[in-house]
């Protein structure tokens, strides 16, 4: 049994969001594990640029609205409890609604190849995150 150590906070970087965002490495799983684990928080209005996981993603939100969107310009409101499953190679974005802060629990894992893991594309549009929200059924 292992201990992890706690790495400090760190914003994540513009290159990669638009807004306000910072995370906690919950595990960055070493072979044979491929575990990827983080707690990410987002200030209101903040959100990834789309992407992509080579083996898709699951994000559980812990408090705030998530706002997940898809290609198709579906944008998916997820609530605390909810967890979503993006998968294996599905351009997405997620992010915080524009009026709290939305913390998610993103879980991925790595490729075992040495591959990328996440593809990252061009930042999200105000027309895309603005687009028409609709909740899972």
């Amino acid at each position: 049994m292992e201990f992890i150590k706690q790495q400090p906070s760190s914003k994540a970087p513009a290159d990669w969001f638009t807004g306000d965002v910072w995370w906690d490495v919950i595990v960055a799983g070493q072979e044979p594990s491929r575990m990827r684990a983080n707690l990410v928080r987002f200030s209101p209005g903040a959100r990834t640029n789309w992407h992509s996981h080579a083996v898709g993603q699951t994000l559980h939100v812990v408090s705030g609205v998530a706002l997940i969107g898809t290609r198709n310009g579906t944008v998916f409101e997820a609530h605390p409890g909810e967890t979503v499953a993006c998968p294996p190679n599905e351009e997405h974005w997620h992010g915080a609604a524009l009026d709290r802060f939305m913390e998610h629990i993103a879980l991925w894992e790595g490729t075992g190849d040495g591959a990328p893991e996440t593809t990252w594309a061009e930042p999200v549009t105000e027309q895309h995150y603005n687009g028409r929200r609709t909740r899972y059924q």
